[in-house]
């Protein structure tokens, strides 16, 4: 069973919401997780990202993506 793959984001960003619909549109296995709202989860994402406060942050079979763009994506 494959991993499941972590969206950090926010809502009203163009590139989450373009992220988790292309994974969604895949039936991929995805947690999203606010980090607006949940200050924990952004020192989460923090660490996955290196510190880098740009989202969304995508952590999917151990390897991370910062950003999307979503017209390379599943190529």
């Amino acid at each position: 069973m494959a991993e499941k793959i972590l969206i950090f984001g926010k809502d009203a960003w163009p590139y989450t919401r373009a992220a988790r619909e292309a994974y969604a549109k895949e039936n991929k296995d995805v947690e999203y997780i606010k980090v607006a709202s949940h200050s924990d989860q952004l020192d989460v994402m923090l660490k996955h990202s290196n510190g880098v406060r740009k989202v969304p942050v995508i952590v999917e079979g151990g390897k991370v993506t910062i950003g999307f763009d979503g017209g390379t994506w599943g190529v």
